[in-house]
């Protein structure tokens, strides 16, 4: 049975710059630390994590939020994908964000703690002035 969860964090940076970054090949991979390729429109393709992750954009609001299929290489082949939504929200210390994990398939785990470590921590330190 697939499973869902949702995570949130703060980031020092607007709403419009962590969607920016978050669509954006070269600046997702810099916060990321993996490589990434984002075709950055609703249909367009996506790779992150060195290849890791795949899917498709679905939808987009520029600034607000993202919604893309994913999956990762973990999945078996006749796994649906899972879908992500990121909401970004403006609060006074910059955005909060938060992601909303569905549809992951059945013996797939790790991935709240996953988007922590991999994207959330590593994110927080790319949006903090130096």
């Amino acid at each position: 049975m697939a499973y869902s969860f949702s995570v949130s964090d703060r980031l020092p940076a607007t709403p419009q710059a962590v969607y920016d970054a978050w669509m954006t090949s070269d600046q997702h991979g810099a916060m990321t630390g993996g490589s990434a390729e984002i075709d950055p429109r609703p249909g367009g393709a996506f790779r992150a994590w060195d290849g890791y992750i795949t899917g498709t954009t679905l939808e987009l609001e520029p600034g607000r939020r993202i919604v893309q299929a994913w999956r990762t290489s973990d999945f078996a082949t006749d796994d649906p994908d899972s879908r992500i939504e990121v909401l970004l929200e403006p609060v006074e210390e910059g955005t909060l964000l938060t992601l909303l994990h569905t549809n992951i398939p059945e013996g797939q785990s790790g991935y709240e703690e996953g988007w922590r470590d991999n994207y959330f921590d590593p994110m927080r330190a790319f949006f903090t002035p130096a």
